[in-house]
């Protein structure tokens, strides 16, 4: 699919979730119609835009954390959204310039901008793949994975604020495991996942919201986001709210360490990396 055949094809009659997302990044990459639903969200949610900065500070401490310590040279990033640097690559790629990244999602904007996702180091090596996480063995067959992942190798698994809009009946736990499946020992899973733990009452608006709007969600509790990882050999600190794990001196430089910390329930976001044996 081109890109002008990309722009044919976006649906601007109800709001999607990776231009939702978009408008709490403070992106410019959505319509009117996402902008009222997120607008609806942050009436119900105000941390709505403190959950979203968390989420992507966690994918970037994650990414730098299995390169430099755990020697991950390949990602794999499914549900990869609007791009908004720096991007999974560009963060791999600042720690180890020969990192290879596979994005894939299945929303027409996001392919519109896909340019902005192959911008690779010449060591490196990044593509684009328009494919559904609820077809995982479409996705694994594709053969732009194999051009640019060697799957005897490990893998970084990288499934950021995307396992929510999986629903039960979609079998979640089914497709994580198929995904790890074919990943070597060595491979990881980097996993972010909203929750209605720390305010119940809020989180049934939200998923009312995004229902409503024709995108079923399941908000999980910590017990249920921790399955995602059985098996696997979970990295301190375990499953927890985003903004906890792994902290470091980068995200304070970024933040000019001006504001103070955010509370667990405007975060509302449960995190793990785990490294398969």
């Amino acid at each position: 699919m081109t890109n002008r055949q990309a722009a044919r094809d976006i649906d601007t009659s109800r709001p999607h979730s990776a231009r939702m997302y978009d408008y709490y990044l403070e992106g410019k990459d959505h319509f009117e119609v996402d902008k009222q639903a997120a607008e609806a969200v942050a009436v119900a949610y105000p941390g709505i835009f403190v959950c979203a900065r968390e989420n992507r500070a966690f994918m970037h401490r994650a990414t730098r954390v299995l390169a430099r310590e755990h020697g991950i040279r390949q990602w794999l990033d499914i549900g990869t959204g609007i791009p908004t640097e720096p991007n999974l690559h560009q963060v791999a790629q600042s720690v180890v310039p020969e990192a290879r990244v596979v994005y894939a999602d299945n929303d027409p904007l996001v392919l519109k901008y896909a340019e902005r996702l192959m911008r690779s180091t010449r060591q490196g090596r990044t593509t684009y793949i328009e494919a559904d996480v609820n077809d995982p063995q479409t996705l694994l067959d594709a053969p732009e994975l194999g051009e640019i992942l060697d799957t005897r190798q490990p893998v970084a698994l990288s499934l950021n604020a995307l396992m929510h809009f999986v629903t039960d009946d979609q079998d979640p736990y089914g497709i994580v495991e198929r995904l790890l499946a074919v990943l070597p020992s060595g491979s990881a899973l980097a996993l972010s996942h909203c929750t209605p733990d720390f305010d119940p009452d809020t989180w049934a608006k939200v998923t009312d919201i995004y229902t409503g709007s024709g995108t079923p969600v399941r908000f999980r509790p910590q017990r249920d986001v921790a399955r995602f990882f059985d098996g696997l050999d979970l990295l301190d600190p375990g499953i927890t709210v985003g903004h906890r794990w792994r902290p470091d001196a980068v995200d304070g430089a970024a933040a000019g360490n001006a504001a103070p910390a955010p509370s667990d329930a405007e975060v509302s976001l449960w995190v793990g990396v785990g490294i398969k044996p």
